[in-house]
This record gives structure tokens, sequence and C-alpha cells, in this order.
């Protein structure tokens, strides 16, 4: 067996056992074992994970631990500048997101914001797998398990209970707000959305709706269509609060 000490940092100490937060700890690691099997068997799964050390150089998550490695492990956007570091992943070139099944009011608010978000109730963890090890999808979920599976490249591991916070989580964790386009995407189905004149979908308004509004979006996947009435404008002050910049970020 070989001996290595472990230090993990800022929210990484989430994860882990109260004893073993903010300090360094050692543990005893099988010889074959790699640095991301033992990550995640402290309880951190890789995609939380953005940089680690081992004696102050940078490696991949592919290491075999050796006697006497001090290894820390750090999340993304961690203040520290490390030398020739070793990428654990590509960087993502486009934000499509895969919500799991108890993530659907944040998948609608994506979806309001214009971020491709796939999502349905039934969803199983399995199918979430399937769909990253073709594409590259990011998971949001609150159940780490899911986040371990090796399929799952990118992965956000969502801490609030409250949609409104979660939102606001993965645009932080991401930087979304420059990429936003809200109302560009159906709320239900996660097609886009195109504008249509008003003599096409005339018959399918209400009556109210026929006489007040003059401007229309249409899905292209389940043809729903939406129009500024008063749920267009509540959706729109929701999204701009959520967006705002906050002061303990």
């Amino acid at each position: 067996m070989n001996n290595a000490t472990f230090r993990f940092y800022a929210r990484l100490n989430n994860f882990l056992p109260p004893a073993r937060r903010q300090r360094s700890f050692t543990l005893s690691c099988n010889p074959n074992s790699t640095v991301k099997h033992m990550i995640e068997a402290l309880g951190v799964p890789h995609p939380e994970v953005e940089f680690i050390l081992v004696n102050g150089k940078s490696v991949g998550f592919d290491y075999l631990i050796q006697q006497d490695d001090r290894i820390a492990v750090y999340p993304p956007f961690y203040r520290l500048e490390v030398e020739d570091a070793v990428p654990l992943r590509d960087r993502l070139t486009a934000f499509r997101f895969i919500a799991d099944a108890h993530m659907g009011a944040l998948a609608r608010l994506l979806r309001l914001a214009g971020f491709d978000t796939l999502y349905y109730p039934a969803i199983h963890d399995n199918e979430i797998a399937n769909y990253c090890a073709r594409e590259p999808y990011i998971v949001l979920t609150r159940d780490r398990e899911l986040l371990k599976r090796s399929q799952i490249v990118y992965g956000c591991y969502v801490r609030s209970n409250k949609p409104e916070a979660q939102l606001r989580e993965v645009f932080e964790r991401y930087n979304l707000a420059d990429h936003a386009a809200p109302f560009s995407r159906c709320l239900v189905c996660n097609d886009t959305l195109h504008s249509v004149d008003k003599s096409v979908v005339l018959d399918s308004l209400p009556p109210l709706v026929r006489e007040r509004h003059d401007y229309f979006l249409k899905c292209s996947g389940c043809d729903r269509v939406y129009w500024e009435g008063t749920h267009w404008e509540n959706l729109q002050a929701q999204l701009k609060s959520l967006l705002k910049p906050t002061s303990d970020t």
C-alpha cells in the first residue's frame, strides 16, 4: 500500500465528512489506484474537479498514486496559477445541458434564458449517461453518484434546492451571462422559437390575445405559440432579477 496525503480546497470540502474538511489527511492507497479513483472514493465527483497537483505538479486523472505523494485537489475557478497545467477535460465550445429528473424547474429557467437543455420528467440516470457518452452535455444534478459515472465528462453538482438560486449557480459556474438569448427556446419541448406573422396563428389565439397583441413566436417543434402577455412579462422580470450580479459571488 502507498500512503498519500490529500487536501481538498474550497467547495470540494462540502463532499467530505467534517473531520476531513479544510485540512490535510493521509490515507493508504492500493498501488494501482489512480488519483481519480481515490478522489471519487472520498466522495468528490470528478466533474467537480478542475485540476490536481501532486507534489506541486499538475497531473491528470490517470496518475498512479505513489508512496508519500501530497495531493491537492481544486474546483473550477479556484484562484491559483498552475504552471504547465494538465487539462482534465477538453474545453467546452458550446453549452448544452441535460438535467436529471429532479431538475425540471431549473431546466425550464435555462430554456427561458435560451440554453439547449434536455429534460423530461421520467429521464433515467442510465439515459443521461448514454447521452453524455455520445455528446458533450453538461449534467445538472444533486446526485453525486450520477456525476461519478465514467461516461459523464462535464457536470455540475447543484447545491441549492431553489430553482432561482440553482440558475444563478449554473450561470456563475459557466459564465453564461454573455451567452444568454432569452425567449429563443420553447419552455416545454426545448426546440427553437421563431417569429411568425399574426395571420399564421390567428385561428389558434384566444379572442383577447387577437385584439391586444401583434408579435408572436412559434416553436419549431411542438408549434406552441408565445406572445408578450402578462406571463411573458413576469418571466422576463424573473430572468432579469436572477441574472443581476450579486455582491457575495
